[in-house]
């Protein structure tokens, strides 16, 4: 039963909501930095240590639809809770096979399975709850661009904590996993009050509502998922590639790499605060400050050839930080805001295992094709983001 909240009420809700992005982030995105310590720790290649960041992100594209559902069924919090406590259950068991096996590689890549599995349960049940918790089409769209924000606050914290915790032993980022899964979970229970709707729906009705929903919105939906995925795609992907080239050909290491990191990761935190404030409900605004997004993001790209210097790739970076940080709040509010209250769970679910996707695909396809000439992989990443440009264009109609 939906429950009306008071202002104060609300104020702690958007501080619990906005947790559990930042912590699934952190538990994520802190392990790039340390990728090539984990290559030579336990003797991996690079598209192996690829798969440890992959691996987490594969179960939850097929898990985040039946979370979905299951949230709409039983509530958000029944869903969200106990998905908090699997993910820090999947970073003890890392940090204990890391500490305690001679050959823990198997045995991380099934504990960030276990992760991901808990993760497919955590944020994507937030942007629905959002919907549920604030009746306010503008109030929706504040609460999304602070959760969004928190999404990439958690990334510009990820390389400087992650390389600070590896600094005392490699594994410790495993381990501080269960603590920051912990926290979310006493601020879920304790700070929100609104538990989202509870219905008697099947899952044959649940997916018979998703395909209704595509049938009236399809092609401004399937863009805005295919655009979700490469954005994550060119962000994860150019994220792996540069916390390699950082410390394999520029000889940064450590704390300073990953500061170095978070400078245009920041860039990305602070686009996607100023844009959930700033597009309020409108969807026309929506569309072009998504397309202008998704412009800046491909350009960057594009050029990551011209040039070879660390302060260049970063600035590069930075560019296309800012327009994913445009792009994506956008994309969150169109569909919290557009669709009905009773399809909300399912598209949202499918709309972040889309983002999954990306997630899972940019590090090791970089991986293989950081191995040629590296036009090919600014080619790649560069079509990617033109693709998307199209889809904005072409199919988001307000």
């Amino acid at each position: 039963m939906t429950e009306r909240l008071n202002e104060q009420e609300k104020r702690w809700a958007v501080i619990s909501l906005a947790s559990i992005p930042l912590i699934m982030t952190l538990g994520n995105s802190m392990l790039i930095p340390i990728l090539p310590v984990m290559e030579q720790e336990l003797g991996i290649s690079k598209l192996q240590s690829s798969y440890i960041i992959t691996a987490y992100s594969v179960v939850a594209i097929f898990l985040i639809p039946v979370a979905g559902f299951l949230s709409d069924r039983f509530g958000r919090k029944k869903v969200i809770i106990p998905s908090l406590i699997i993910t820090g259950v999947g970073g003890l068991i890392a940090g204990l096979a890391s500490q305690l096996m001679d050959n823990p590689f198997l045995i991380i890549v099934a504990a960030r399975i276990l992760q991901g599995i808990g993760s497919s349960g955590a944020f994507p049940i937030v942007l629905p709850l959002v919907g549920d918790i604030f009746k306010d089409d503008k109030e929706a769209s504040t609460t999304l661009g602070i959760v969004e924000t928190s999404n990439t606050v958690g990334k510009v914290l990820s390389p400087i904590l992650g390389a600070a915790l590896a600094a005392i032993i490699w594994f410790v980022p495993f381990y501080s996993i269960p603590l920051f899964c912990a926290v979310s979970v006493l601020l879920v229970i304790f700070l929100i009050k609104n538990n989202g709707e509870e219905n008697e729906t099947h899952f044959k009705e649940y997916m018979d509502s998703a395909k209704d929903a595509f049938k009236k919105h399809g092609r401004w939906l399937v863009a805005v998922f295919f655009i979700g995925a490469i954005l994550m795609f060119v962000l994860f992907g150019f994220l792996f590639y540069l916390s390699s080239i950082l410390e394999e050909k520029y000889d940064y290491e450590g704390v300073w790499k990953g500061i170095l990191l978070a400078v245009p990761l920041l860039a990305l935190s602070i686009a996607s605060f100023i844009t959930g404030r700033k597009i309020k409900d409108n969807l026309t605004v929506m569309k072009w400050v998504t397309f202008t997004g998704i412009v800046f993001t491909g350009v960057s790209v594009a050029v990551i050839p011209f040039m070879d210097h660390p302060v260049y790739l970063l600035t590069i970076f930075f560019i296309c930080g800012t327009g994913i940080g445009m792009a994506l709040p956008c994309l969150d509010a169109m569909i919290t805001e557009s669709l009905e209250k009773d399809v909300r769970g399912v598209i949202t679910s499918i709309y972040s295992a889309m983002r999954f996707t990306g997630v899972a695909a940019g590090p090791p396809i970089i991986a293989v094709l950081m191995k040629s000439n590296i036009t090919w992989m600014a080619s790649v990443l560069a079509i990617f983001a033109l693709i998307a440009s199209f889809l904005g264009y072409r199919y988001i109609k307000p």
